[in-house]
């Protein structure tokens, strides 16, 4: 089934899964290669947009912690520490290939409050028109539970909206939406596109995703909801390999497609 969707901006977002081992190093070869991808489907004329979890799970690695910390001023610190890291490989990767990036933080309160929204949209928009990419996380470091989106899933479909986007992308450690529990089902069956998210969609999810990370399949439906309710087409794929990314963009049938509200 060609899955061919017109888009001119993207939005991507990658979880810390993608992003890092499980003790919480980065993944190197991945960013690596995930850079070069983007840069490369920036190149052909698209306007990406990043959306990177990590910044906890990288301050982890940095500091040779195993075990993601469950007090909220631990984790404000390694957010703090790893998205510094983080930003240092983006910039020096993609500055590679001639691009250059800007980093924006957000927090709930931001999008919520009309005037401050319509500023991160005006923000998105002259960025994109510069030919940066940006590249979006929580702020960790500041949020609590009162302002925090609380996973970047949902955050991703929020800035696909901010961004003007029409595809948002979410590389996960999965292959996309199954029929049931592919871990402990055999026979569990890829659903390659759902047209409507209702009960029975959301009934499929469950669960969080990997230790070092804050989501689950559940979230991913949430991001689809507010995505798709916007006009925005929404893919999730396995993202341990970035030239998905490719695949995507040639309208092959990868993952999971859940299709705009028209």
């Amino acid at each position: 089934m060609n899955t061919n969707i017109e888009a001119e901006t993207i939005v991507v977002k990658v979880g810390t899964s993608t992003l890092t081992y499980g003790g919480g190093g980065v993944n190197i070869r991945r960013v690596e290669k995930l850079v070069k991808v983007l840069s490369d489907i920036k190149n052909s004329g698209k306007n990406i947009v990043l959306v990177s979890s990590g910044a906890i799970g990288v301050g982890m690695g940095k500091l040779g912690m195993k075990k993601r910390p469950d007090c909220t001023r631990d984790k404000q610190a390694l957010a703090a520490i790893g998205q510094c890291e983080l930003m240092n490989y983006y910039s020096r990767l993609f500055g590679e290939y001639n691009h250059n990036v800007a980093q924006i933080l957000l927090t709930k309160d931001v999008v919520s409050d009309p005037v401050r929204n319509e500023n991160a949209k005006n923000t998105f928009e002259r960025l994109i028109q510069l030919g940066i990419i940006p590249i979006v996380n929580e702020n960790d470091t500041v949020s609590t539970e009162q302002i925090e989106f609380g996973d970047n899933d949902t955050l991703s479909a929020t800035v696909a909206c901010l961004s003007k986007a029409e595809l948002l992308v979410i590389l996960s450690d999965i292959d996309g939406l199954y029929d049931s529990d592919p871990h402990k089902n055999g026979d569990a069956h890829l659903i390659r596109v759902v047209e409507k998210i209702d009960s029975s969609i959301e009934a499929l999810a469950g669960g969080a995703g990997s230790k070092l990370g804050t989501g689950g399949m559940i979230t991913k439906i949430h991001a689809a909801s507010v995505a798709t309710q916007a006009g925005i087409n929404m893919i999730i794929a396995n993202g341990s390999d970035p030239d998905i990314l490719y695949d995507i963009m040639d309208g092959k049938s990868v993952g999971t497609l859940f299709k705009a509200v028209k």
